[in-house]
């Protein structure tokens, strides 16, 4: 008997992004703890999680969905969790507002027309969107033909990917270009290539496209 079982398959559920197997918790636990495993004892093991859970203090359980187990949010507490994965999605930003981001950091202050080359399309909307999420401000005015306003990133900026001066971006000179790629990487790949720490407990995040479309 592998001591611990329980607690050993817990954590393997917790971490997973989707519903694991039978056969791939045997799997893995026979892999990593160098033992063998009958399926007898994976079965027990998962009855004494589910009913572990359906404690009334616990807001979580573990079901059985899609031929596998998973963690999720019991009922009474859908509208809080539902809640805030509301407010989290507000919160990203997407591939398009990053690129825009991306390049106000890094060339700051900079005018739309000059983010409109950089990126070689409109660019209204992105700034539009960075400035009603208080990534960006403006800076002033370009002394230039029209006089157009100026962007720059704003201290939610700062705060949202954990910096504490913009001297704490990576430099250009950090990117890697893969071997295998020919001629050189245009002004935009470079600008959006940098990968930010990730600090999420403390309401920081990474600077990587999201998955969302605005």
């Amino acid at each position: 008997m592998v001591e611990r079982l329980d607690t050993h398959i817990e954590s393997l559920i917790f971490v997973a992004q989707q519903p694991v197997k039978r056969e791939d918790i045997k799997y893995n636990l026979e892999n990593a703890l160098q033992v063998t495993i009958d399926e007898a004892s994976v079965d027990d093991a998962l009855h004494r999680l589910q009913e572990k859970y359906w404690d009334d203090n616990f807001a979580i359980e573990i079901v059985e969905v899609a031929e596998g187990f998973q963690f999720v949010t019991k009922g009474a507490y859908h509208h809080i969790a539902g809640s805030y994965l509301k407010q989290l999605t507000k919160r990203r930003l997407s591939k398009v507002a990053l690129e825009t981001l991306a390049i106000i950091a890094y060339k700051q202050p900079v005018s739309r027309a000059e983010l409109e080359q950089i990126r070689g399309v409109n660019s209204d909307y992105a700034i539009d969107k960075l400035l009603e999420k208080e990534m960006i401000e403006i800076a002033g005015r370009s002394s230039g033909p029209g006089k157009p306003l100026l962007y720059k990133t704003s201290g939610k900026f700062m705060d949202y990917f954990g910096l504490r001066s913009i001297e704490d971006l990576p430099q250009l000179k950090e990117f890697q270009v893969p071997v295998e790629e020919i001629g050189e990487p245009s002004a935009l790949e470079e600008v959006v290539s940098f990968e930010l720490p990730v600090q999420e407990n403390d309401g920081h995040a990474q600077l990587l496209p999201a998955d969302e479309s605005e």
